[in-house]
């Protein structure tokens, strides 16, 4: 026996010996090259691809199964003369004896020059799907091949029985050197690239951790974007478990392109990632992402990978400057009213989304000086559709209008100086300075206001709320926002809050469909100190008052000067309890009694506001310009009546006003204007033009008007005494309804 055991011992060797010459002798008599046609219809036969050989078959046989190509390109076989992929050099060996036990051990995999181009056509069909498919005509013989075959042929291994023979992978090392990737779709005229691709990994186990390191210059077509970037980690697979993982990720590189308008972009990405397919579920854990100065960090899953991924997660933003960051990619924002606006903005939300939906759930966004809670969603990516519900503490909007520009600076500074050259002199006082002309300056910029363009594709629902709302200069309190858009049709639903102790509410619409914006306002203002919407150059309102208002009005254009140039509707308005600041009507009516008194004053005019218990009209807008039929004021001893124009293209005024004394005989300051029985219901005439601002101010006597009283008043004067001359001389010598005839016909 134990001769035996040298004897098979000395065959066993033999054997081997003799396998060790064959494949020598193989490797060294037998050229691969000799056979390259062969090759190429073997692939054309088994593999369905158009393999072509242009440089030398390196190989070798035993112990390691070696394969060296040089100059080879794949091609389908439905277009054999486009190469699908070509490459300079691939190199690798296997270990012939792992191989019987369905293990790959291969020593160093290198690639030399990969050229691989993608591409679909215009009926959307990707060159890649050819590949490794026949010719249809071999599809056919085929078909009618597998007619023939026997009903009992064997039925193809079930995907669990295919898996337990998975081939066990064992490569010391794979490197990819200047690889190229590109991919053109010829229906949207999209093309993305990838060049000078450099790949190097550790030995490839499954189940462990492989080091991987990968840098390449990406680019995109439309828009024009190039990126260099540079990844890292270690990637671990278990091809039974259908798991993946990528450790210690980290992405970084710069990026810049017509999106960057000449601008880099410096980015980063780290984190864990994790595929997993028979969960259908992936993981992106302790995420961090940079670019530039924005920092931000969270974590990101997806789920139902098999159906709708459905993405959840969170999301933190650490404080920057937006305005900066936005200028640093190539996005400038438009100058606001004040600069410093946007410089700290931080955000911390929870993330919900699909493919085409994103939700920032339980939101919290710190924006300067105010603070936001609540929720922003985009329902649907390609419908823009925008969901809002956002709670604030305070927010100014001022600070974030457009700052003007500097022709309407320009215009505002012209119409400034006109209004102070009127102001000079138009302190309310005995009524001798000229009548202020009437305004010409335009008083309204003439700044696009709205972006039209944008607001045509908006699908918006919005539903705001601030404790305190800057607004105008006005100080909002418990401010609610509602409206909706869509189409190019935006609904103010609801604009309301608390105004200095009183209260508005605004509803309306901009339609924006037609080429010229169109917009449609009702308001409703109660009891808002009128001061803080009228203003004179000088800081000083021209009244003073408790305002109630209401207006239905409209409007077409896309500038402050077209909105108002087109301005019609109606409004009331009543102002209680209120002063005409600097505007001495108890003067005005003074000098007009000595003048009837064919008087002059003794006392120097004095500016003295004016108190009043109502004042109040209706007006009839007709593009730009108010109609006020029915002014009336009460003032303790006077009633005032009114009728005139507001031209709110200049903010100018034009009123003739009716002073009526209802009886108050008390003294007048100057013995010259005393008040008599014969003025009580008399009604003295004002006029009143110049600009708004000035408010009573711009208000003199109509001298023109006065003559016409005093004439009254001097025939009321001869009737009085013809009718004392008809009492003494008639006495009881007639009856008294004979007398009252004889006055009435001289009264006439």
């Amino acid at each position: 026996m134990k001769a035996f055991g040298k004897i098979l011992g000395l065959v066993l060797l033999g054997l081997l010996l003799i396998i060790v010459a064959l494949g020598f002798a193989l490797t060294h008599l037998f050229d691969p090259n000799d056979y390259k046609d062969e090759i190429r219809q073997l692939a054309r036969d088994k593999a369905h691809v158009e393999l072509t050989l242009n440089g030398d078959i390196g190989w070798s046989l035993f112990p390691w199964l070696g394969l060296e190509l040089h100059e080879a390109s794949i091609a389908t076989l439905n277009n054999p003369k486009i190469p699908f992929a070509d490459l300079q050099m691939l190199g690798l060996s296997v270990r012939v004896l792992p191989l019987l036990r369905r293990e790959v051990q291969m020593s160093d995999v290198r690639v030399e020059g990969l050229n691989l181009n993608l591409s679909r056509d215009e009926k959307g069909h990707g060159n890649w799907e050819d590949i490794g498919k026949p010719l249809p005509a071999a599809t056919a013989a085929s078909a009618e091949a597998g007619s023939a075959a026997p009903a009992d042929a064997p039925v193809q291994a079930s995907g669990d029985n295919a898996s337990e023979r998975l081939v066990k992978l064992d490569i010391d090392s794979l490197t990819v050197n200047n690889a190229r990737v590109q991919y053109n779709d010829a229906r949207t005229g999209q093309s993305f690239g990838a060049e000078s691709i450099q790949l190097s990994t550790g030995a490839v186990h499954e189940g462990v951790n492989i080091p991987l390191k990968m840098t390449a210059f990406l680019s995109s077509g439309q828009p024009v974007i190039k990126a260099r970037t540079e990844l890292n980690g270690e990637l671990r697979f278990d091809r039974r478990l259908k798991r993946y993982q990528f450790e210690d990720m980290k992405l970084s590189g710069e990026a810049s392109g017509e999106p960057l308008q000449g601008k880099t972009m410096t980015f980063a990405a780290q984190g864990q990632l994790l595929v997993d397919l028979a969960a259908n579920v992936a993981e992106w854990n302790g995420l961090k992402l940079s670019a530039n100065q924005l920092r931000a960090l969270g974590e990101l899953n997806l789920r139902d990978l098999d159906k709708t991924p459905q993405l959840s997660g969170g999301l933190s933003i650490a404080q920057f400057d937006l305005r900066n960051f936005l200028d640093s990619i190539g996005h400038p924002l438009p100058a606001s009213a004040d600069a410093s606006t946007l410089g700290k903005v931080e955000l911390v939300s929870r993330l919900q989304g699909t493919p085409n939906s994103l939700a920032l759930e339980d939101l919290a966004i710190k924006l300067d000086d105010s603070t936001f809670s609540g929720r922003l969603a985009i329902e649907d990516f390609a419908k823009q559709a925008l969901r809002v519900q956002l709670k604030a503490d305070k927010f100014d909007a001022d600070r974030y209008a457009l700052a003007k520009s500097d022709a309407a600076k320009g215009a505002k500074a012209a119409r400034q100086a006109e209004v102070q050259s009127k102001e000079a002199g138009a302190l309310a006082g005995a009524g001798t300075t000229p009548l202020p002309d009437a305004p010409t300056q335009v008083a309204w910029s003439s700044d696009k206001l709205l972006p039209v363009d944008r607001l045509r594709k908006v699908d918006l629902q919005a539903d705001l709320t601030f404790g305190q709302l800057n607004l105008d200069k006005l100080p909002i309190e418990n401010a609610h926002l509602k409206a909706q858009g869509q189409g190019g049709l935006i609904t103010l639903q609801t604009l309301r809050g608390g105004l200095y102790n009183g209260d508005f509410e605004a509803k309306g619409t901009l339609d924006v469909r037609p080429a010229v914006p169109q917009i449609g306002l009702n308001t409703r203002i109660n009891r808002v100190p009128v001061e803080h919407f009228i203003k004179s150059e000088s800081g000083t309102p021209p009244v003073k008052g408790l305002l109630t208002l209401s207006s239905d009005l409209t409007a077409t254009g896309n500038s402050q000067k077209a909105l108002v140039d087109t301005l019609n509707g109606n409004a009331s308005f009543v102002i209680n309890d209120g002063i005409l600041v600097n505007a001495n009507l108890e003067q005005q009516l003074c000098q007009a009694i000595a003048t009837l008194n064919r008087k002059a004053l003794s006392g120097e005019p004095r500016g003295k506001d004016t108190p009043f218990q109502e004042l109040k009209g209706s007006l009839v807008m007709r593009n730009g310009v108010a109609s006020n039929p029915d002014l009336k004021v009460r003032i303790p001893g006077l009633t005032v009546n009114g009728n005139g124009d507001l031209d709110l293209r200049v903010l100018g005024m034009d009123y003739r006003i009716g002073v009526v004394v209802e009886g108050d005989k008390r003294d007048m300051p100057d013995p010259a204007c005393q008040v008599g029985e014969r003025y009580v219901g008399l009604e003295l005439p004002l006029r009143c033009r110049g600009p708004l601002e000035l408010g009573a101010k711009a208000c003199r006597l109509d001298k023109d008007g006065l003559g016409k009283v005093a004439a009254k008043l001097a025939g009321d004067k001869v009737s009085e005494k013809l009718s004392e001359k008809i009492d003494e001389k008639l006495g009881d010598k007639v009856s008294p309804e004979l007398k009252d005839a004889l006055k009435g016909l001289f009264k006439r």
